[in-house]
Order: C-alpha cells, then structure tokens, then sequence
C-alpha cells in the first residue's frame, strides 16, 4: 500500500455499489454499441449507471469517462479499478487507509468498504457459551426432529448425530458460500438446507428431511424403498458423497506434515508393496474383519491426497500398521487413512487374553513395535486389577462380563501373531515366515467416529450383540494406542452424541442422544420427537455408533484472547484477508493447525479466476493486530493483504479453453471423414476408458489432461512379440489419421491397427474370394 501521496484522491466520487450490480451489469451488453462481455466497463460515479465496451471494441466506456468527466471506472470481468484523471490503476484499499492517517483513533464507523464488498463476520461463531435470545435459552437451537419417512429412522437418528458435531455444522452456517458443486445429486446443498432449518432462531418443531432422503437413494440404490438399513452404511454413504461434492485439489505448496514423511527408511519407501495378504487376513478376537476392510478403503483414499474437503479436515485420521518378521527383524510399514474406527466386542475369553497381555507385562522381543498400553502408575494398576478379580470371581450370569469402549479399542489395537495358515510373505527372506502385526494410530482426527461391531452376518443367520459396553462422556484418551510419530498433541476425547439400536439384527429402531453445544445438556432424538435426558440414560445407553471430539481448554481460552484483541480495536494502516474455512477451523477445532489462505489463492499467489465472483465467501477481513497473534500462533498464511485476479492464471484459462476447442474442432473434423470413407483401408483402435477421460477434459468437464494414451486395457501380446487386439475389449475405431493427431499430442500406446485388405486371387476359381480381415498391431 502506498504513502498519502499515492492515493486517488477521485475514491470519494464512487458511489454505493454492490457486488450483486456489478454481476448484473457484467451480463449485460455495452449501452452505446450493444456488444456483450467479457472486458465490459462500469463507471463508478455516483448515479451512473453506464456501462460500456472496453479497446477491445470502441472503447465506449473511455468516451463516456472524458465527455461526462466521470473518472473512476471498473472492469466487469475482473473487477480492477481505472482511473482516467489521474491515468492509473487505484485500490479500493486505499480507503481504507486514508481515515487512519490523521487520527489515533478508530471506530467502525471509521472504515470505509474495503475493495470488495465483503461481509464483516464475527471473529467467534456459535460455539460454547454463545450467548442466545431468551427464547433460546427455554429452547436451544438445534432442538428439531425429524419426521419418519417410513423406516427412515436409521438416517434421522445419523442426520441428528452429525448435526450435534459442531465443526461440521458451523462450516454450513458460517461457510455457506463454500457449499458450491456441479456434481448430482448435489447432495451437499440438500444437507446445507437442514442445517440451517435445523438451526435456525426460528426452527419447527421437526423438518421434513426429503430433499436429503431422495438424493442418498440416487448416489446407493441400496437406500431405496423403505427397508430398514444399517446407520453407519449410511454416514459412510454420506460422507463419503459430501467429501466427493465438496473436495477441492491441495495447492502444490502447501506442505502436509505426516509423521511418514519425516522417516527415510527403506520400508517406508515400499509401504503399498511390503503388505502381504496374510496381513489382511489375519481376524483378532474373532470380530475385527472390519478392520482390515477399513484400511484397505483408507489406502484407496490415500492415493487421492491432492484433494480434501471438510469432511476429511474434520473425520480423516491415519494407521501406522507395521508387520515384523520374527526371524529376520525386518519390519514393513503401511500408513492407511480411516474415517471411522470398528471396533470388535470382546467376550469374556478375549478380554481375558486382553488383560493378560496387559497387566502381565508380556516382554516382547527386542526390535518389535512396542507395548500395548503406556505405562501405568501402581495405584491405578492395583485398583483395577483388583476390580478384574473380582469380575472374573462373580458367575457371568449375575455379573456379565464387563466390557468398556477402551477394551474395544484394545482388541482393535492388539498384537496379531501371523502363523499357521496366516503366516507372513517376507520380502527379506522371500518365504512364508511367523510374524507379529501391530497397529498405532498415527494421526488423530478433529472427531472421532466409533462403531462397535454389534451385528455379525453369517452365511446363513445374522445376530446381534446386546452386551453393554460402557464409554466415558468425557476424558476418551487414545494416547496407549499412538505411534511414537504421532503429530497431534491432544489426545483425550469427550463424547458429542452416540446412535442406539433397540431390537434384533432384522429389525428395530434407531434414536440418537446428542449434547446441546449452546447449554450442555443431553438431548434424545426419536425422529420427530426430542427429549431432555439426563447423562445417566447417556451413559446406561447401548451405543452403536459413537462421536467424540477433541477437547482442549486451551483452545477455548486462545478464542478468547483473540476475540478480545478485535475488540480493542488498534488503529492500523493495514487490514488483513484470512481464509474464511480456516476462522471456521479456528473457532471449532481443538488443533487447527497453520492458516491455509492457499485455500482461495493459486500457486501464483492471486485469485483464480473463477473464484473472484464469490471471493467474499472465502476471506475474512482480520486487524493487523488479529492476523499477527494468530500467524505467530499457528504459522502457515501467506499474509494477503490486497486481493487480485492472477493475470498468469487468466492467460492459462484463455490458452486452456483454446486447446480444448482446438482439439475437440479437429476431432469431430477428422472423424467425420472418417465416418464418410466407404471402405477405410485402415482402422485403429483406441481404449474407450482413455477416450472417456479426454471427451471430459475437451468438454471442459475435467480440467486436468487425460495423460499418454493407454492401450494397455485392450491389448493382448502374442508368443511371436505381436499385439492384437484383446477379445471382447472396450475399444473405440478411429481413422489413421485421428489416431496420428492424438498420438501427437498424448504420446502413449500401443498402437493397435485393424488393415483390411483383398486376398490376391490365385486362379479363375478364386475371382469371387471374400475380403479377408488381417489384424496387425506395432507397439510404440
């Protein structure tokens, strides 16, 4: 930003403009020649509705300015300010400055618009101790049923347990201009209108949740007609569809610190390759199969890193899963991301191998992965060995044996010993070999979702588990089962809402308890109905599916001390832009981590494009003295001060949108001829699921390039060397010609040629011979 001498002193002539008027005007036409966009220009004086071309045509917007002596000017398509009097480019910015200049003082009334009408957003959203309407105080928000669309009650009960994690909830109330996708069903903006029906100062009693209903059932037809289903299929269902509709590509330069990362051993180097099946195999106390499908889902997301969304920022954890080799020591290591834990109920043998394994202090062999549980003091030790003695003492049909969430989590946790049919492949000793498979946590979500693996299907029955498990409501500690390269510093969890099943594994009924985040206390949801409980029902509950959030004192108290350096209100000659999905972060995260303003930055440092239309969406103005405690605290940025349209990105988009129109024009030439050839001499091949990518990319469907062209789906290597074409292969004909543009551009193979050609007749007899049909094929 420039001294006093630098400022436009024609910024007080604009008048009151919005941004909803420029994007009207920018769809308009030029008022003197009638030419439409892009490049049109409004004038900015007060009361003057002009807009018109810019040099591109007459220039009509320049006339209009010299013969009104109108000075101040915006473009419509990238919203930069002209001045013609004073013959350059000015900033809405500066305005903001001038008032400070000559005063010691500042007050709200004090600071003009900035250079985009940007929303002024509290530093603190909803959150605990928000402070409510009286109304609210007799009735909280969020205090809304659902109705039962006919045994819908396995989504109400979900719907309500997600709407009670704050995180979540508050990004749709406070990040609503961040819900945007031109994916179907747009599942997303269906959850983001209950949200806010849910939530709203005025809230019914109960909604009606169709939109949300209808659109679950077109992404799994598993959801439709009015069988009861499983809850925790639908969370998957749906959060695995929100996270497709909203993720968006990480920045290249924004550095993901996973533990992984930091260790350059050689078997991080082979994580994919050193997991044997053995590994997947292997079933600890009799009901973890789960697990091995949950990482396995985990290392297929894992392969699509460059993209997050909320979802992931708030669900996503990850396992360090390591395999030792009890005769060679050789450990392999695989890092695998889940979005829920499930967990297996132990009985009564497990837990007693579970507490043997503990408390016995079973010595390892050295060089394994460590023990199951940290070390615990000797009073605590005593006491609950004691509480086991007892238990084990009492008849199991008086007593029952005692199961707690942490002996779940241990029996997920446990050690595996690979032998007999489960032996170990080792790499090192190229043989089935004994070995011992551990599991740690190596990166803890924001919340943490827990199923317990009540219902077993057997081929031809199914039951369910009824025994008790109990859960703390608060002080969940996950530090026993955490990788020593662990990077989340709070471990302990305190409980947000918890789903039920009452009935058998063929029917029954979903409720959900759930904490109030406005007054703390706990809620049941029966579809249409809501109760107030108290946390003893909480507690004596047969939960299924379980939400825990961090918890942190510290991170209530750094929300304060940052609402109270924005209320003192320091002068400053600078205001800063934070990302608006990162103050969400701030004000609902335990560890937010560092500021990710590359959020709504390109790698060029600018704005994209196509995100400056709702750029008001994804920033928030800060003070100098806000942006500077919380960049000091968390770190990350970059400080962004001054918003601009990345003319290198623009250049790129108009250059991109050429070569597709290019390409898509030559194809559609070229095949057409090719259409109109009576009897082709030759035909190529080309893999349809290649050509399904580029037809994306051409469309302007997919904006990254399909890659080298891959034949490999469709082609079959004979004994002699030779390709040909595979049997019953998904391909596409193309003429020789469209083969050798796409080749040019792509590269890629192997190149597959059907040459048709006559048989040259032998004699008389063979004047009338049928064409005959030789396949060649040439690799590339």
């Amino acid at each position: 930003m420039g001294d006093s001498r630098d400022l436009c002193p024609h910024l007080d002539s604009i008048g009151e403009v919005t941004k909803e008027d420029l994007l009207l005007k920018s769809k308009g036409t030029c008022q003197s020649c009638g030419v439409t966009g892009p490049n049109l220009w409004a004038c900015l004086q007060v009361a003057c509705p002009y807009v018109g071309c810019g040099e591109s045509f007459a220039d009509h917007s320049t006339i209009h300015a010299q013969a009104k002596k109108h000075n101040l000017t915006v473009n419509l398509t990238t919203f930069r300010l002209w001045c013609y009097a004073c013959e350059k480019e000015v900033f809405l910015e500066q305005r903001l400055a001038a008032p400070l200049l000559g005063s010691s003082k500042f007050s709200e009334q004090d600071s003009p618009p900035p250079s985009h009408p940007l929303k002024a957003v509290p530093i603190a959203v909803a959150d605990e101790g928000e402070s409510e309407s009286e109304d609210d105080d007799l009735k909280p928000r969020g205090l809304t049923g659902m109705k039962n669309l006919g045994n819908s009650c396995y989504m109400n009960a979900a719907l309500q347990a997600l709407s009670n994690c704050p995180p979540l909830t508050q990004f749709f109330l406070e990040c609503g201009g961040l819900v945007r996708t031109d994916k179907k069903p747009a599942l997303c903006k269906s959850y983001q209108k209950l949200v806010s029906e849910v939530w709203h100062k005025k809230r019914p009693s109960y909604v009606v949740p169709t939109s949300l209903s209808h659109g679950i059932k077109l992404v799994n037809p598993m959801f439709r007609g009015y069988a009861q289903q499983d809850t925790q299929e639908f969370l998957r269902c749906l959060m695995d569809q929100l996270h497709e509709e909203l993720k968006e590509p990480v920045v290249a330069t924004v550095a993901l610190t996973e533990a992984r990362d930091s260790d350059s051993s050689d078997t991080d180097e082979k994580r994919e390759g050193d997991r044997s099946p053995s590994e997947d195999e292997f079933l600890s106390c009799d009901s973890s199969s789960d697990r091995a499908q949950v990482l396995s889902a985990g290392s297929r997301r894992r392969k699509e890193q460059r993209y997050r969304s909320v979802i992931s920022d708030i669900f996503d954890g990850s396992i360090l899963s390591l395999v030792q080799c009890l005769t060679c020591d050789r450990v392999s290591t695989t890092v695998e991301t889940f979005q829920d834990l499930s967990l297996p109920i132990p009985g009564k043998e497990d837990l007693a191998k579970l507490h043997s394994a503990i408390y016995q202090n079973v010595p390892a062999k050295p060089g394994t992965c460590g023990d199951s549980y940290a070390a615990q003091g000797w009073l605590a030790f005593i006491v609950e060995y004691i509480r086991r003695f007892v238990v084990s003492c009492t008849p199991s049909w008086f007593w029952g044996p005692v199961v707690t969430l942490e002996d779940c989590l241990a029996a997920f946790f446990a050690a595996d010993e690979l032998k007999g049919d489960n032996m170990y492949s080792c790499e090192r000793c190229k043989k089935l070999r004994n070995g011992v498979k551990y599991c740690k946590v190596l990166r803890l979500p924001e919340i943490l979702c827990i199923h317990l693996k009540r219902f077993r299907h057997e081929v031809m029955y199914s039951f369910k588990i009824n025994s008790h498990v109990s859960f703390p409501l608060e002080g969940l500690d996950l530090r026993p089962f955490l990788a020593k390269e662990c990077t989340s510093q709070i471990t302990t969890y305190d409980l947000l809402s918890v789903i039920c099943h009452h009935g058998t594994a063929g029917s029954g009924h979903y409720i959900a308890y759930c904490q109030n985040v406005i007054n703390g206390q706990w809620y049941e949801f029966d579809d249409q109905y809501v109760t107030e409980v108290h946390e003893t029902v909480v507690q004596n509950a047969e939960g299924y599916v379980l939400f825990y959030r961090k918890s942190s004192e510290e991170a209530v108290r750094e929300r304060q001390q940052v609402v109270s350096l924005a209320a003192m209100r320091e002068p400053s000659l600078l205001r800063f832009y934070v990302s608006r999905e990162w103050l969400n972060k701030f004000n609902t995260f335990a560890e937010p981590g560092p500021i990710t303003n590359q959020t709504f930055l390109c790698s060029h440092g600018g704005i994209p494009p196509h995100k400056y239309h709702y750029i008001d969406d994804l920033v928030v103005i800060l003070p100098q003295n806000v942006w500077e405690h919380l960049y000091n605290r968390f770190g990350g940025g970059p400080a962004v001060n001054h918003l601009y349209v990345c003319s290198i990105c623009q250049v790129e988009i108009e250059a991109l949108a050429k070569r597709r129109r290019i390409e898509i024009d030559t194809f559609i030439k070229l095949n057409k001829a090719f259409q109109a050839e009576e009897s082709p001499g030759i035909i190529y091949c080309i893999s349809m699921q290649w050509f399904r990518e580029w037809e994306a990319f051409v469309k302007g469907k997919d904006n990254e390039p399909p890659g080298p062209i891959d034949n490999s789906r469709i082609a079959q290597v004979k004994g002699s060397g030779h390709v040909q074409l595979k049997q019953g292969a998904d391909y596409g004909q193309i003429s020789e010609e469209t083969w050798t543009y796409l080749n040019s551009l792509y590269g890629g193979g192997p190149e597959i040629a059907i040459r048709q050609s006559v048989a040259q007749p032998l004699g008389p007899e063979s004047l009338h011979g049928e064409q005959k049909i030789e396949a060649e094929t040439r690799a590339v």
